[in-house]
């Protein structure tokens, strides 16, 4: 068997991003603590999968645009049981969803979060 464990991306505030997740897909902190370099690091999600957060002593620089450059981060899949509801939750906390599509082999949407990271949202019902 293999799976994806986690995913490493650099943010401005590891905590702020990792409290919003928490808010908006009730994730919890897995861990978090001085990381790399002097920087902070928060991994965030469930027992079994999460994001490690990591945010560098000095402040980060912009990332390469989406889609254009190699080993951009593109967006991050997440699977939720309930589309409509997280789609509530990421309205009310002021991102805006975009791009829903339904195709096989699920729903979905898009939004921009915190620190200009895209998120997927998908459903498989």
């Amino acid at each position: 068997m293999t799976r994806l464990e986690h995913v490493n991306v650099t943010v401005p505030d590891a905590t702020a991003t990792a409290a919003i997740l928490c808010d908006l897909l009730n994730w919890k902190i897995r861990w978090e603590g001085a990381a790399l370099n002097d920087g902070w690091t928060v991994h965030v999600g469930t027992g079994d999968s999460y994001l490690a957060l990591y945010t560098p002593k000095e402040a980060p620089s912009e990332g390469a645009p989406r889609h254009v450059s190699t080993a951009a981060l593109n967006h991050i899949g997440i699977v939720v049981d309930d589309l409509e509801a997280i789609e509530k939750k990421v309205r009310a906390a002021g991102y805006t969803p975009h791009s829903h599509a339904d195709y096989e082999p699920g729903r979905r949407f898009y939004f921009e979060g915190p620190d200009g990271v895209e998120y997927e949202m998908v459903c498989y019902d």
